[in-house]
């Protein structure tokens, strides 16, 4: 992939306004070009992108080229269709566009600039990036309309040349910001065939992997003709410059780490983990059903629903004691309590009830340790022992706070000297889900392995996970996405 996004015109002179760049080509010189090896995102600012107008065959040949380019024939035809249904605004919107609605006057229409899913009204902000992520085109004017509650009555794709001075600026500052590689040069003196984002939140409390694991991982890249890339949730807008995404951070389905995986996805790029991997793991329940169904074998488990009479004592006399209760969506042993007694099983559940409708209760599994099953592309690639924290039942001691600190112990083993029976059982679980990345957690009991949950981000830390095979780890993970992207 080239640095740069190929800026498509109608004519040169339409980019007179802007900063002088050698990334620009006219719509003609672009169908006429022979030469299409070059994977170049495209930006296409034609300002006709009716169906079968130039702007169009554009969107239509870089598609058919192999290119990424924005706005893409769907974008332009959902934009098309805009006029065949009255869109309202989802229930949700944010408080800030609501605030910014109520200050209008319900017998005009409002006009709203999107470039790059940026507004110049910061009330707007959110607004404008779900909009972009529904509809990704460079420039996009919405408008508003009331009839008893505010909906939006057009949406279409804004014309580069009918900007006015401040709208001019805007559109620029907004593409900066979206592409910052149409300024400046490539940062490495050496083109990769592919650009990886790793997503990550610098300030996790308890990151899926350390900041020596990440440099690993952008050493590692490197080696693959992979050129990674750090990114935050603050890159939202930039996601499409790049052709894959590595998810490095806990995810979850009301997160942007979803909305991040969805959004790539949509765009065809490669992506670790992928949306469905994330629906799947992220929920226990979903989880006990897709096992149960595939008879894999786990720790006795009911469903509790809020809205129901329940048996505790029922519920204890059947899983014994302790009960181990979770909220579906917890990580790193967050929202899993442990309950002595009936009475602690009733004050328990009513906390987690606070978080969800549905809880699991579990038979309490005791063993001195947990095992850590790294799966990558249906294949063990690493294999670890999590010890109990000191004085506790659970890997990780969240009673003192969130520190790493708190933790068990652990040992990094071969994967040939994990139990086979194990492995075998991690490998079935995970096909039932994907390819792709997976740390399948289990217990080895009297009656053999149990699986206790599947992991679509599991860790992979400098100095744990890579203790036996090294750097040797990240370049698995790396020739992976090289291989994918290759497939593409």
């Amino acid at each position: 992939m080239q640095n740069a996004a190929l800026i498509i015109l109608d004519s040169i002179t339409d980019w007179q306004p802007y900063y002088p760049s050698q990334s620009i080509v006219t719509a003609s010189d672009y169908l006429l070009q022979q030469d299409a090896k070059a994977r170049p995102q495209l930006l296409n600012l034609c300002g006709d992108l009716s169906y079968l107008s130039t702007g169009y065959y554009v969107s239509l040949l870089a598609e058919a080229r192999g290119q990424r380019v924005l706005p893409s024939v769907s974008t332009i035809n959902d934009l098309a269709n805009f006029s065949h249904y009255q869109l309202l605004l989802p229930a949700n919107t944010d408080k800030q566009i609501s605030k910014y609605l109520a200050q209008q006057s319900p017998s005009e229409r409002h006009r709203i600039l999107i470039c790059f899913g940026q507004t110049e009204d910061p009330q707007l902000t959110n607004f404008a990036r779900q909009i972009f992520d529904l509809y990704p085109c460079p420039i996009i004017w919405v408008e508003l309309s009331y009839q008893g509650r505010w909906f939006i009555h057009n949406l279409y794709a804004g014309n580069l040349t009918e900007l006015d001075d401040q709208q001019q600026t805007f559109f620029g500052d907004s593409l900066d910001s979206f592409s910052k590689r149409v300024w400046r040069k490539a940062r490495a003196p050496k083109e990769y065939r592919y650009d990886l984002a790793i997503l990550y939140d610098p300030n996790e409390p308890i990151p899926t992997s350390d900041k020596k694991a990440l440099q690993k991982f952008i050493k590692a890249a490197k080696d693959a003709d992979i050129d990674a890339e750090l990114i935050t949730v603050d890159d939202y807008n930039r996601l499409l410059e790049f052709d894959a995404l590595f998810i490095r951070e806990t995810t979850r389905i009301s997160h942007y780490t979803y909305h991040f995986a969805k959004k790539a996805e949509a765009n065809g790029m490669v992506v670790i983990d992928a949306p469905h991997s994330i629906l799947q793991c992220a929920n226990k329940v979903f989880l006990k059903e897709l096992l149960d169904k595939h008879r894999i074998p786990t720790p006795r488990t009911e469903l509790i629903l809020s809205q129901q009479d329940i048996d505790y004592q029922a519920i204890g006399d059947r899983l014994g004691y302790p009960v181990v209760l979770k909220i579906p969506d917890g990580s790193f042993s967050i929202g899993v309590e442990k309950a002595e007694s009936i009475d602690e099983l009733r004050t328990i559940a009513a906390d987690l009830f606070k978080k969800s409708t549905i809880l699991l209760a579990q038979e309490f599994v005791r063993t001195e340790f947990d095992w850590r099953i790294g799966i990558l592309n249906n294949r063990a690639i690493y294999a670890c022992k999590y010890y109990m924290a000191r004085n506790h039942w659970q890997i990780y001691n969240h009673a003192s706070g969130t520190s790493r600190s708190k933790s068990g112990g652990f040992e990094t083993v071969g994967v040939h000297q994990v139990p086979k029976d194990i492995v075998k059982t991690a490998l079935q679980a995970t096909r039932l889900i994907g390819d792709g990345l997976y740390g399948v957690d289990m217990k080895f009991t009297d009656k053999g392995p149990v699986v206790i949950e599947i992991n679509d981000n599991p860790s992979i830390d400098s100095g744990v996970e890579d203790l036996l095979l090294g750097d040797e780890l990240y370049h698995i993970v790396m020739r992976d996405f090289a291989r994918r992207l290759d497939e593409k």
